[in-house]
C-alpha cells in the first residue's frame, strides 16, 4: 500500500499512514484529467456573450450607391461587416457551454488527481487541525514548516454531518493566505434510513491547480469510504 507522512500542528512528522491503493495509487489517466478540468471550467462559464450580425444591426436597408459608374467598389448595405458600425461575421450568441461526464469517469479522474499528488510527494496529511479561533499566522506557519506552499486544504471526516468549530476556524485561518484554498469533505452514514450523505468540495481542478494537497487525517478515511 502507498504511505504518506502525517504531520501535527507544529509541522513535525509524527507517523506514516497507509492509504488505499484504489484511491491514492490509481492509474493516472491524463485524458480524463483534462476532460474533468475542461468540464469544470466550461460549467462555470456564463455564456452571455452577444454581438449583432448584419441582419440585426439597425439601418442599411438602402443600397449606398448605384452598382456601376461611381468608381467605388460595389456595396449593398452600409451595415455589411466591412463597414464601421456594421454587423459582426459569425457573431457570438448566448449559449450553454456545459457538458457532462459519466459518474465512473468523474471518479476515475478524481482518483487519478489524488494519485498524482501522492506520486509527486505533494500530499500532506495533518492529524487534526486544532484551532480555538481563526489564526492566519498559525496556519501560514504550519504550511511553511510542512513545505506545502500554495495549498488546497481539505477538512472533514467520516461520520460528520457538519464541520466542527475547530475545522471552521481552520478554514477561516486559511482564507486570507494568498494562494491557499480550503474546502470540506464530510461523510455521514444514517443506518436507520439506509443512506449515506456526503458533503464534498473535493474536485480535480483545485487538486491540480495548487502545488500541494493538505488533507485532514479523518478526511482521508472519509474519502476512502466513498471512493474505495
Amino acid at each position: 500500500m502507498a504511505s504518506v507522512s502525517v504531520y501535527n500542528m507544529d509541522g513535525k512528522e509524527v507517523e506514516k499512514m497507509d492509504v488505499n491503493d484504489s484511491v491514492f495509487a490509481a492509474p493516472i489517466n491524463e485524458h480524463l484529467l483534462h476532460k474533468a478540468v475542461v468540464l469544470q471550467l466550461a460549467n462555470k462559464r456564463q455564456g452571455t456573450q452577444k454581438a449583432k450580425t448584419r441582419s440585426e444591426v439597425r439601418g442599411g436597408g438602402r443600397k449606398p450607391w448605384r452598382q456601376k459608374g461611381t468608381g467605388h467598389a460595389r456595396q449593398g448595405s452600409i451595415r455589411a461587416p466591412q463597414w464601421t458600425g456594421g454587423g459582426v461575421v459569425f457573431a457570438p450568441t448566448p449559449r450553454d457551454y456545459s457538458f457532462k461526464m459519466n459518474k465512473k469517469e468523474k471518479e476515475a479522474a478524481l482518483k487519478a488527481a489524488l494519485s498524482a499528488k501522492v506520486k509527486d510527494s505533494q500530499l500532506y496529511v495533518v492529524d487534526e487541525f486544532k484551532f480555538d479561533a481563526p489564526k492566519t499566522k498559525i496556519m501560514n506557519e504550519l504550511l511553511t514548516k510542512m513545505g506545502a506552499g500554495k495549498a488546497f486544504i481539505v477538512l472533514g471526516g467520516d461520520g460528520q454531518a457538519a464541520p466542527s468549530d475547530a475545522q471552521k476556524n481552520a478554514a477561516l485561518s486559511a482564507k486570507n493566505i494568498q494562494g491557499v484554498r480550503s474546502t470540506y469533505f464530510l461523510r455521514q452514514e444514517d443506518k436507520d434510513a439506509g443512506k449515506v450523505d456526503v458533503t464534498s468540495g473535493l474536485n480535480v481542478y483545485d487538486i491540480l491547480k495548487y502545488d500541494a494537497l493538505v488533507i485532514e487525517k479523518n478526511a482521508i478515511k472519509a474519502i476512502e469510504e466513498v471512493y474505495a
